[in-house]
């Protein structure tokens, strides 16, 4: 719309409505008549009462003042002018309300006329953005209103599409976006008392803020949300209490993020680790105090059958650990009455503690060993008095010679065992002390020698024997003292060996028994073929002259009778002589009488003497004789 005073022509216009206006003010009365014949036309039906009062909207010869009088009645387009704010607000200041709008154009008229399609909506207080400018014009500006009389406020359109139903006030646009209205990136939850972290970032807004609720009043605590998952199968039912961000976290709800370790003042090590909380935690987080102590926690398996019920005190760390309750690893057996060696370190609890009550257990040997005891008790029962921990069958640790029975030389030898001397187990001390008792099997002389046979013996070795034979009946001396046992005794009977020479010498019998079994009574010991017989004294025949060199068989020709040593022989000369006899016993048995023993040949010239006479000795030479038996003699010699 062009004003009417941009145009050429109304130039004369303006002349004569100057000049009726300043006849006006001279002339009231005529003025008024002068101002009704100029004025343009009629006002529109919104001033028509203003009709006759052009001082309403003009002040003569002021034509600025109009834009004042203007926002005098306007007063809300005067407070937007003032403030720079609405439509009229941010036009150019050199625009005047006459430039834009005319009343003058009749009772029909509109006093504001613009182009929908080229009115800019960016220069009103409310810029269309996104979805906006899509809308009909209509949908925000209702008929019969003005245009400036549009709510400007989301809420005054939205309120049918508000699911809060007003709860959070009318400004909408602090969520919503006019891109797009389920979009709510204007919103920033970090400048509430509830910042978005992790997972809560990706929440969708009604997991927490319920539908018809007033997101004020959402909570702001876990526990107000995520009841549900606490009261749940998997949750704790209260029993942690509200505050749920103590062990969670909200970047995942799981794992927990609470630290045990450094939160609170018990460390959890071990299968600790593993532990669910409500393991321990059975009662309400902060009411119910937990307690520090294993007991507190495990007093249901102290108590339960495999437990010690209660009989080892309530320090359960000092045997258990918390990588294993079944590991060992820190109880030390050593600080108890009964440190373990040897064997022992590798036994396993149940071994010895048959009960969990371990204070029970028997600490001597036979406690745990009676089905072992082979002895059945007859030892006693101090069984670490023969064998040591590091091995049952080991007996080294046994001092025999505290025993009546010593161990010297081959019975201390390893190859001994208890088994070879103790043959019943049960009866160690009935066990005999006497040689004859375990070597009965090596008497190869058949009980004979009696049951001592340590008198032969000795531990050194079974086979050297130190038996004394000077202390029998039949010392050994000379040539007996170095012969083997088994050449007289023949067999291990010992007592069965003959004493007398000739059981031993029959087969160095040379005399086939003619002088009897006594071999003693012409030999000796020291030597065989040293012979020490007195033929003069003891044989009442002197073996003088000659017969000192006959053999013994030259005159004991017959065998001796049993007991005797020798046959009765003769002692006079012509029992041996007779065959020599030349005087065919003309001269009887006394052949002494002439001859001497010292020669045959030799006679005696007469009683008595000893040279021989002519006779004799023709006789005697030739009767160069043999002795009976054929054997030479030295009687003619």
């Amino acid at each position: 719309m062009i004003p009417w005073h941009a145009t050429p022509h109304l130039s004369c216009l303006r002349w004569l409505w100057t000049l009726a206006l300043a006849l006006a003010a001279s002339l009231p009365a005529a003025a008024q008549n002068i101002e009704s014949v100029l004025r343009p036309g009629e006002l529109i039906q919104g001033h028509a009462k203003w009709e006759e009062e052009c001082s309403k909207c003009h002040v003569r010869f002021d034509k600025n003042a109009q834009d004042r009088l203007c926002t005098d009645c306007h007063k809300e387009v005067g407070v937007d002018m003032r403030e720079r704010t609405g439509y009229h607000g941010r036009q150019k200041r050199e625009a005047t309300c006459r430039s834009c709008h005319t009343d003058h154009k009749g009772r029909a008229a509109r006093i504001v006329v613009f182009d929908k399609q080229k009115f800019d909506h960016d220069e009103s207080d409310y810029a269309l953005r996104g979805k906006h400018k899509q809308v009909a014009c209509e949908k925000c500006h209702e008929p019969k209103k003005k245009y400036w009389e549009a709510p400007s406020d989301c809420n005054a359109c939205h309120k049918k599409d508000d699911v809060h139903k007003g709860a959070l006030g009318t400004k909408c646009a602090d969520c919503h976006t006019d891109s797009d209205w389920k979009e709510t990136p204007k919103f920033d939850h970090d400048k509430t008392r509830f910042a978005l972290k992790g997972k809560h970032a990706d929440a969708k807004c009604v997991d927490c803020h319920k539908k018809g609720d007033d997101y004020k009043a959402a909570p702001r605590t876990c526990i107000g949300c995520h009841k549900k998952e606490d009261d749940s199968t998997k949750g704790h039912k209260g029993l942690y209490g509200d505050k749920c961000d103590s062990c969670h976290g909200v970047k995942a709800w799981k794992p927990s993020t609470f630290n045990h370790d450094t939160d609170t003042k018990y460390l959890l090590r071990g299968k600790h680790r593993q532990t669910k909380c409500a393991d321990c935690h059975t009662g309400h987080l902060y009411k119910d105090k937990v307690g520090t102590g294993c007991i507190d926690c495990h007093k249901k398996d102290d108590d339960s059958a495999k437990g010690h019920k209660g009989s080892l005190g309530r320090d359960c760390a000092a045997c258990h650990v918390e990588t294993g309750w079944k590991e060992k690893g820190k109880f030390d057996h050593d600080k108890t009455k009964f440190p373990l060696l040897g064997k022992h370190v590798d036994t396993k609890c149940g071994d010895c503690h048959k009960s969990t009550n371990y204070k029970e257990a028997p600490k001597d040997c036979i406690g745990c060993h009676k089905k072992d005891d082979k002895h059945e008790a007859t030892l006693g029962t101090k069984c670490e008095s023969c064998h040591s921990e590091r091995d049952w069958k080991d007996v080294k640790r046994f001092d025999h010679d505290k025993t009546k029975f010593q161990l010297r030389n081959a019975h201390a030898a390893k190859k001994v065992l208890c088994k070879d001397c103790h043959k019943d187990l049960r009866h160690y001390r009935d066990t005999p002390r006497d040689c004859y008792s375990c070597h009965k099997k090596d008497d190869k002389h058949e009980g004979q020698l009696s049951l001592k046979c340590e008198t032969c013996h000795n531990d050194r070795d079974w086979k050297v024997p130190r038996f004394d034979h000077s202390q029998t009946r039949y010392p050994l001396v000379g040539k007996h003292a170095p012969v083997k046992c088994a050449d007289c005794h023949k067999t291990l009977r010992y007592r069965d060996a003959p004493r007398d020479c000739w059981s031993c010498h029959e087969k160095d019998d040379k005399h086939k028994l003619k002088f009897g079994t006594a071999c003693e009574s012409c030999h000796n010991a020291r030597a065989w073929g040293i012979w020490d017989y007195d033929h003069t004294r003891r044989a009442k025949y002197a073996l003088d002259g000659a017969h000192g060199k006959v053999a013994c068989e030259a005159c004991h020709t017959r065998p001796a009778p049993k007991g005797k040593a020798a046959a009765e022989t003769g002692t006079n000369c012509i029992a041996c002589h007779r065959r020599d006899d030349t005087h065919d016993g003309a001269f009887g048995p006394a052949c002494e009488q002439c001859h001497v023993t010292e020669n045959w040949k030799r006679v005696k010239t007469r009683i008595g003497a000893n040279e021989p006479g002519p006779d004799f000795g023709r006789w005697a030479l030739g009767h160069s004789s043999r002795l009976a038996g054929g054997q030479p003699t030295g009687w003619g010699l």
